[in-house]
């Protein structure tokens, strides 16, 4: 935990706790979303071959999930590291300068 606290600049093992609890809010979050939107758009598993349903699933999870990300640390009070750490990801994803 201490290395944790070190690495991402946090006071206590509650600012750990809150990452944690915002990452698995996000994750369930960006999943309940896309399930729906692509049902209405037709993209089941029904009509498809698993792992191409699969693919086309987990795509815009991971979009809808890097964007909503902040906004879940803002949730638990850890915005600014979320934030942060969105924008190295998009930098690094060459998606911001």
């Amino acid at each position: 935990m201490k290395k944790l606290r070190e690495r991402w600049g946090l006071q206590s093992n509650w600012g750990i706790l809150a990452i944690i609890v915002a990452f698995s809010i996000n994750g369930s979050f960006a999943a309940y979303i896309v399930r729906p939107l692509l049902t209405i758009i037709g993209v089941t598993k029904e009509n498809l071959n698993i792992v191409v349903y699969y693919i086309l699933y987990l795509v815009p999870v991971f979009i809808v999930y890097q964007f909503t990300l902040p906004y879940s640390g803002w949730l638990v009070g850890q915005y600014r590291f979320f934030k942060n750490m969105q924008d190295k990801m998009f930098k690094r994803m060459k998606i911001k300068s």
